[in-house]
């Protein structure tokens, strides 16, 4: 089992100095990733409902600061050495895909080959607007026809493309990504779509395993495996060579509606067995939820998981 911590990305948190020490921190305390979440701009009184929360309510603070992603995963490249780099997720149609695989590509060789893309389609409409994107209903497919780009600008010599939401003639592309055929992709989501996303253009499962709005218990992930599994007799992929990793967040308070305690929170010996569980059906790779609101409080809760929660697993 691997293990990786949330990167800070808005907040007092989201600024040089904590940045720096928590990065540091968490590769010296022996963190296999670190992870940044991707908003680019937030929307004054937004209509559209946060999918990670009971309350719907998104929690960011109403000052509307947000860190851009790719850059502050570059930024943090050059302070570690050994801890990947993720993203987590991309909005994939956020960004002009010529540019962003330029971008990812760029990271992966400033960092050693440490970059992993975790994508997905993204919730937030209004950001969609004022970024101008292609339609927000169609954000599926076009997620699909961008990662197609990434992966051939990535690997062929002279790249050309043509499709429904994006063209190119053939042009010179380069550096290359460090890591051969391009860093991993880990898709995220847990609709039936991003599945079969993840078989046919994927490397890794990325779903948010603890989510307080519907929670992905382990009997369900085992069932969504099965699905996946499936696909992969359809799309002709070998299902060995797709990973399980999920994101564990704590947005809302430790205790759900009915009393009992969620994911992933209480004592050292609760987390291990979830931990336990969730490996049981296949994960391999689960992101922890390390943030506070202080960085005293960000760095002692990091000490506490590596110390009484991963160190069992190493």
């Amino acid at each position: 089992m691997q293990f990786g911590f949330y990167l800070p990305t808005h907040g007092p948190m989201a600024t040089r100095e904590p940045l720096l020490k928590i990065a540091s921190h968490g590769e010296a305390l022996g963190f296999d990733s670190m992870v940044a979440g991707d908003h680019v701009i937030a929307p004054i009184d937004p209509k559209s409902q946060y999918p990670y929360s009971v309350t719907s309510e998104v929690p960011w603070d109403e000052d509307g600061e947000h860190l851009e992603m790719i850059s502050e995963l570059a930024f943090l490249a050059g302070v570690t050495e050994n801890t990947s780099l993720v993203t987590s997720v991309l909005i994939v149609p956020h960004r002009n895909p010529v540019l962003t695989a330029k971008m990812l590509s760029t990271v992966d060789v400033l960092s050693g080959g440490r970059l992993i893309v975790g994508v997905g389609v993204g919730w937030l409409e209004e950001e969609f607007q004022a970024l101008d994107t292609p339609p927000f209903n169609r954000r599926g497919k076009v997620t699909d026809e961008y990662i197609r780009i990434f992966k051939v600008l990535w690997n062929e010599q002279n790249p050309s493309f043509e499709g429904s939401y994006y063209n190119f003639p053939s042009l010179q592309f380069a550096p290359k990504p460090l890591q051969n055929g391009g860093p991993p992709i880990w898709v995220g989501g847990q609709s039936r779509a991003a599945i079969r996303r993840v078989v046919k253009l994927g490397d890794a499962w990325h779903p948010v395993g603890a989510n307080p709005a519907s929670p992905l218990e382990p009997e369900e992930l085992a069932t969504e495996v099965d699905y996946m599994h499936s696909m992969c007799e359809r799309y002709d992929r070998d299902p060995s060579e797709l990973s399980i990793t999920m994101k564990a967040p704590i947005y809302d308070v430790e205790v759900v509606g009915d009393g009992g305690r969620r994911r992933f929170s209480g004592a050292p010996d609760q987390i291990i067995e979830d931990i336990i569980e969730y490996e049981n059906t296949g994960v391999s790779h689960i992101i922890l939820d390390t943030r506070s609101s202080g960085l005293q409080q960000f760095i002692e809760k990091m000490d506490w998981l590596s110390g009484e929660v991963i160190e069992n697993f190493r």
